[in-house]
């Protein structure tokens, strides 16, 4: 268990992450919120923690032994560099910024539980499974049991994991105080948490709500008993990669943020989240597929001897709490629970329409969603502000991201008409003239070719040569004498490295020169005007990332006045998570819920229903449409649609689910048929997604390969630009989430009685009058004379 410096991590992409001084938690590191297990009996805390386990395992070896097939975009492949740096690492920070830690060879992870800390050894020197899932679950109730016998309270005393949530010049000097004496129990201790492939943290609480829950996965939860802190945030370890699971099977992806971004932990949360449905298939079909090219021999069949110098038994770390510790723990909590207090979390699952919607009226989804971000801030506030969306650059070289800013004068001039009195018309063409400049400008930045990273690498030359100056100036000084004849003191042996900072703090002052000799350098003209300090000032930072594995996906804000909005944009709904520090987030997503209603009902008045290609529609009832009518038999007999359906029963379109529904009425209300409204009250009240059951969705996953192909081959636009927008993986593609307010008719063979449901169908999308719950009761007692009955799904 030897983590190592990484030493390819001196480029811009990498300072500007190393160098941030503050905490990571709620700064720098993003979460991911996994769906539930389709399968409802495995939604429980030690199976699901178990299987997923043993899904990442997986997936390392996979990395490890170089099988993982590449991620493509538009059959071109990524640079795949990045996975190599998601296991075993850590961020370790010292005096002079932080640096990246890695143990290639690690075999071991660590359990989080009531903030004490468990290891196991789960890989061996080959990088196969040495443990079952059922062994790890054994030894994850083990572990749970062993953590609740001791008080939460005494235990949030030696939960060392907040101190990863200081500030990370403090947590350097705490680290070696740790590390004061090599081969210490508290430096093994450190060690074995530093090298470990992946925490997993196992909470003892159950969030109910999604706000909950994404905070939860974010930054933990702070509670205070009897003046200690016993919530959640006490159970992390922020400068790993963390694999988080609630009391009621909820899961979720904590990550570091600085060697990886979010495109490759997604595609991690992905495969781990198939890997988890296709090994319980197999345990109803052994047939079933596999997505790794190898797997590991059963570990229940393999020769323990064969397994090495391991250790499958639980350990427990037990630090030394010395004085010093204790202090700094008690004082790194409060600073945590403050920091927590400060910020807020509201999430928005938008199930009305999604992607499906958006392109067949033409829209790329993606800009779609940023005009709203942009629209719903100008509702509120009547200004425009700086945005930020990241796209992926992946197809580079070691490539990261470069920066999309949304804010351009098309969208400042759709905003301004979309506020102001103008016909629909007008407002959707300024719409989309804004959305082809997002689009251009997003495939431009996919290419390297935007302003940002080339500007902040200029800012970080001119760093690095003043750096260097003045480190020449203090070796110099080093041995000369001053006015009274006192040596200046040489650099220390660890003195700055012109490589390691690149922005420095103000007040850092190690290995600066006396200050008779400091020089004071002034800014170039182009970083000292207002406009750099405005670009570096995000309000509205947005990223794009997820896919129908996961349900929220999400970041704290970039500043003190900002909104973190992380958004998911699936075949028919859109999940929106938005932080802000006490910014009205709550209006600020009803702004965004109020936009999207409206907006949708400007695009049904400007296109007319019916006249838009029906892109669910199949192949083959395409071709049946366009068929010559002829005499065959198969031709004989009348066609049977639900109602609210188009060309086949259950199948919804962006343009017929509009007959179920009557138009919008004003921004942030719509009118709803009786049925629909009666469909919506009916739901439990926490439950405002639609599930798929896990045969739907392995069905539809396998309607593209295993291993990802190009992402043109299963995108309806294939010039949607989105492909390569901050990390989605287009190659992913779940089942479409029907509307909850559309009606599933189930079809009587009396003709009086279609009418009369038809009838129904008609009135209810009407607007809402007295007459017509008579009518509707009436109905309902023909159907129960004539033995029939409505279903609603």
């Amino acid at each position: 268990m030897m983590i190592t410096t990484v030493a390819d991590t001196s480029s811009p992409g990498y300072d500007s992450y190393l160098n941030f001084d503050n905490p990571v938690v709620l700064n720098l590191n993003p979460f991911f919120l996994l769906e539930d297990d389709p399968t409802p009996a495995r939604n429980n805390q030690v199976t699901r923690a178990a299987s997923l386990v043993v899904s990442a395992l997986a997936f390392v070896r996979a990395v490890r032994k170089e099988e993982l097939p590449p991620d493509t975009v538009r059959g071109q492949p990524l640079d795949m560099y990045q996975f190599s740096r998601l296991f075993g690492t850590a961020r370790i920070p010292t005096e002079n910024g932080c640096q990246i830690g890695q143990d290639p060879d690690a075999k071991h992870v660590v359990v989080l539980c009531y903030g004490q800390f468990y290891w196991f050894d789960v890989l061996d020197d080959n990088s196969d499974l040495i443990m079952t899932e059922k062994d790890i679950a054994v030894n994850l109730k083990v572990i749970i049991n062993d953590a609740a016998e001791v008080p939460i309270q005494e235990a949030a005393k030696g939960a060392l994991g907040v101190l990863s949530t200081e500030n990370r010049k403090i947590w350097s000097g705490l680290r070696d105080v740790l590390q004061r004496e090599e081969g210490s129990n508290n430096s093994d201790c450190l060690n074995i948490v530093d090298s470990a492939l992946f925490v997993l943290c196992l909470d003892y609480t159950e969030p109910r709500t999604g706000a909950e829950i994404c905070m939860n996965m974010l930054c933990g939860t702070s509670k205070v008993e009897k003046g200690v802190q016993v919530g959640t945030c006490t159970n992390r370890w922020y400068d790993k990669l963390q694999i988080i699971v609630c009391k009621n099977g909820s899961a979720g992806i904590n990550f570091e943020h600085t060697g990886v971004d979010g495109h490759t932990v997604l595609r991690f949360a992905s495969d781990v989240y198939t890997d988890t449905i296709l090994r319980f298939a197999r345990t109803i079909n052994g047939q079933a597929p596999s997505l790794w090219a190898s797997t590991s021999p059963d570990p229940a069949k393999r020769d323990p001897a064969s397994f090495g110098d391991v250790q499958t038994t639980p350990h427990k770390l037990e630090w030394d709490m010395i004085p010093e510790l204790s202090t700094a723990l008690r004082f790194a909590e409060t600073r945590l629970a403050d920091l927590i207090q400060q910020n807020e979390f509201e999430t928005l699952e938008f199930m009305a329409y999604g992607k499906n919607f958006m392109t067949s009226m033409g829209f790329s989804p993606d800009a779609f969603v940023q005009m709203a971000y942009q629209a719903a801030y100008y509702g509120l506030y009547g200004r425009i502000e700086c945005a930020y969306e990241p796209a992926m650059t992946k197809i580079y070289y070691h490539g990261r991201t470069e920066a999309i800013r949304p804010v351009t004068d098309e969208a400042v001039e759709f905003v301004r008409t979309f506020w102001g009195d103008n016909p629909a018309v007008k407002k959707i063409d300024a719409l989309r003239k804004a959305c082809e400049k997002h689009v251009v400008i997003t495939r431009e930045c996919a290419k390297a070719q935007g302003h940002d990273r080339h500007l902040y690498a200029l800012y970080c030359i001119w760093q690095r040569s003043i750096d260097e100056l003045e480190y020449d100036i203090a070796s110099s000084n080093a041995t000369d004498v001053d006015s009274i004849g006192r040596s200046s003191p040489p650099p220390s042996d660890g003195g700055p490295s012109p490589k390691s900072r690149s922005m420095i703090s103000d007040n850092e002052s190690i290995g600066s020169p006396p200050p008779a000799q400091t020089i004071h350098h002034s800014l170039p003209a182009l970083f000292a005007d207002a406009g750099w300090d405005k670009l570096n000032t995000t309000i509205l930072s947005t990223s794009n990332c997820g896919n129908p594995s996961l349900r929220h996906f999400g970041f704290g804000p970039t500043c003190g006045d900002g909104f973190g909005i992380g958004y998911i944009i699936k075949e028919g709904s859109i999940s929106v998570c938005a932080s802000s520090k006490h910014r009205q987030t709550k209006r600020y997503i009803e702004s965004l819920e109020a936009y999207f209603l409206e907006i949708r009902k400007l695009l049904r008045q400007v296109n007319k229903r019916g006249t838009t290609t029906d892109k669910n529609a199949s192949r083959a009832r395409e071709a049946e449409d366009k068929r010559p009518k002829g005499s065959h038999v198969k031709s004989r007999g009348r066609n049977i649609l639900a109602e609210g359906t188009a060309a086949g029963k259950g199948l919804i379109t962006p343009q017929t689910e509009s007959m179920a529904e009557s138009d919008d009425e004003g921004l942030g209300g719509c009118r709803q048929s009786r049925l629909s409204s009666q469909l919506r009250h009916n739901t439990h009240p926490h439950k405002t997604r639609t599930r798929s059951p896990a045969s739907t969705y392995l069905s539809s996953r396998y309607t593209v390969p295993l291993t990802p192909p190009s992402s043109s081959s299963s995108e309806s636009d294939p010039e949607d630009p989105t492909l390569v927008v901050d990390e989605e993986m287009r190659w992913w593609h779940g089942p479409p989430t029907p509307s909850s307010s559309q009606l599933n008719v189930e079809m009587v063979s009396r003709s009086g009685l279609v009418k009369s449901l038809k009838r129904e169908a008609a009135i209810a999308s009407s607007p809402p009058v007295r007459p017509r719950v008579h009518r509707h009761t009436k109905a309902a007692a023909v159907a129960r004379r004539n033995g029939s009955h409505l279903r609603m799904l």
